[in-house]
This record gives C-alpha cells, sequence and structure tokens, in this order.
C-alpha cells in the first residue's frame, strides 16, 4: 500500500496545564513529519488570541508548517487582516480560512457589521495579499445549513474561484462518501486537492454529538461495535481498527495525503498512521 502524507489539527490550550497537554501532543505526532499541523479558532471567534499564541510558538519552536485557522466571526476587516499580517511576519503561510461558527447561543452567523460577510470575501482579501496558500472546509455530507450537496459544491467553487488552493472536509466514516463528493467536484470544475478528514474515535459520546451537530452521519456498524465494547482497551482498539480500514480505503482509492482531527488526543492518530506504514523518525526536544 502507498504510504500517504498527513497533517494533523490541534485546538488552543485554554490554560497552561493544557498548554503542556498541547506540547505533547506535538512531540508525540511531530516525528511522523506531517507535511503541515493546523491550529483551530473556538465559536464565534472566542479562541483568537490562544489560537495565535499557539500558532506562533508550534511554528517557532518545532520546525512544523502550521496552519492558522481564521473566521470571519466578530471582527473587522481591518482586524482579520492584521490577524494574518502577524502570521505572514511570523514566518507562517498557510491559513485555513472558514466562516466559523456563531458565538455559542446566537442560534446563527451575523456578519459583523464591518466584518467580512461570508468566507468567500474572507478569501479573496487573503489571496489578494499574495501571502498565503489558503485551505478552506468541504462537507461530504451536506452542511447543516446547505439546501442541498449540490448547493453546497457550487460554494465550494465559488471558495475555489476566490482564491482558495486545497479544501479540507468535515470528518466523515465511510470511503464512498468521500470519494462521491470528491467526484462530484471534479465534475463542478473544482481542481483543488480534496482532503479527506479523519476523526479517530476517542471518545464515543463526544463523537456521536460531534456527528449531529455537523450532520455526518455513523454506519450502524460502528455504533454496535461501540455498544458491545466493554472497557477502554477494548474501544481504543475498535477505534484504532476502524480508522485504519477507512485511511487504508482512502488510499487504496486514490487519496494521497489524510488530515487527522486530534482532539490534542495523539495516541490514537499516532497508531492509526503506525498502522498505515508511517515511521516515526526522531523525537523533536523542543516543542513548546
Amino acid at each position: 500500500m502507498t504510504v500517504p502524507t498527513v497533517s494533523f489539527e490541534f485546538f488552543p490550550p485554554k490554560n497552561l496545564e493544557a498548554a503542556f497537554g498541547l506540547r505533547d501532543c506535538v512531540r508525540s505526532l511531530a516525528p511522523l513529519e506531517p507535511t503541515f499541523v493546523s491550529v483551530t479558532y473556538g465559536a464565534g471567534g472566542t479562541t483568537r488570541k490562544l489560537t495565535h499564541e499557539a500558532v506562533t510558538a508550534i511554528h517557532n519552536t518545532s520546525g512544523l508548517p502550521v496552519a492558522a485557522h481564521l473566521t470571519c466571526v466578530d471582527a473587522t476587516k481591518e482586524e482579520t487582516l492584521a490577524i494574518a499580517q502577524t502570521y505572514a511576519n511570523a514566518g507562517v503561510r498557510d491559513i485555513v480560512a472558514l466562516r466559523g461558527d456563531p458565538p455559542k447561543g446566537a442560534g446563527k452567523f451575523t456578519p459583523h457589521p464591518e466584518g467580512f460577510a461570508d468566507s468567500v470575501a474572507l478569501i479573496e482579501a487573503l489571496a489578494k495579499t499574495g501571502k498565503f496558500n489558503i485551505a478552506v472546509g468541504a462537507y461530504p455530507e451536506t452542511h447543516p445549513e446547505a439546501g442541498d450537496q449540490a448547493a453546497d459544491i457550487a460554494y465550494l467553487k465559488h471558495k475555489v474561484d476566490a482564491g482558495a488552493t486545497s479544501a479540507i472536509t468535515q470528518f466523515f466514516f465511510e470511503a464512498d462518501t468521500f470519494f462521491r463528493f470528491r467526484d462530484a467536484c471534479v465534475k463542478a470544475g473544482i481542481n483543488v486537492p480534496i482532503i479527506p478528514g479523519i476523526l479517530p474515535i476517542a471518545n464515543w459520546n463526544g463523537t456521536q454529538r460531534f456527528a449531529k451537530a455537523c450532520g455526518a452521519s455513523i454506519p450502524q456498524v460502528i455504533c454496535d461495535g461501540f455498544n458491545h465494547v466493554q472497557d477502554a482497551a477494548d474501544s481504543r482498539l475498535l477505534s484504532t481498527a476502524i480508522a485504519t480500514e477507512l485511511c487504508d480505503e482512502l488510499v487504496t482509492g486514490g487519496a494521497t495525503h489524510l488530515h487527522f482531527y486530534t482532539l490534542n488526543q495523539p495516541t490514537l492518530t499516532r497508531d492509526v498512521c503506525h498502522a498505515l506504514g508511517m515511521t516515526s523518525k526522531a523525537q523533536l526536544q523542543n516543542v513548546a
């Protein structure tokens, strides 16, 4: 089997203990030589400062390429582009440009009066700077706010036309879900890499909540498996097997890069990568 390249997504730490956890997570996964790692924004832009600090810390101390998430939520155009410029000044050249989730309890996204109206407007502005590679989100299963998949794909095409250079999908659990989406994107004239997003199931209850919120379906066979596990060890083995099988099917079907949503818990992701034939290189010594 061809060994794919990989990337890993983290979320920014909210306290000192979590900062050490992120450091250990990066240290654990860095020897797999990811093409890049990314750091998310919280809903409503709540972790903007923390995201910036985490991105710059990882970039400055690990030597890994870092992609910073940037959203349209609760900020003026000037403020958002100023954040992007600080990344450029720090040597960060990759941005994941997203509309962003509304603040908790807000119900729906409402643009800032002086902000970007949507992700397309943000992408256009970032592309005009000429300073960044711009990744965007994509949805193999229809986004909860989209009318249907055709509308989803048409909007992704708008993002690519605005300057996006790649797309990272929401997580899914069946390879055919990705392949159908990928083929529909090609048919629509979308010619940038479509990177499958993988969520190893570290917490079954949490995964069910995530899936419900973003419209991702969970096959009954996975539900049955987790309903019958006896302990944490069995759960980990099942999670590793599910994610490894999915990744193997994706690579066999032509995927050359896999993006893992780690939730700052590196063990499952590392185990899946090893099962796919990736070998760890020398450990990093200076990851903060």
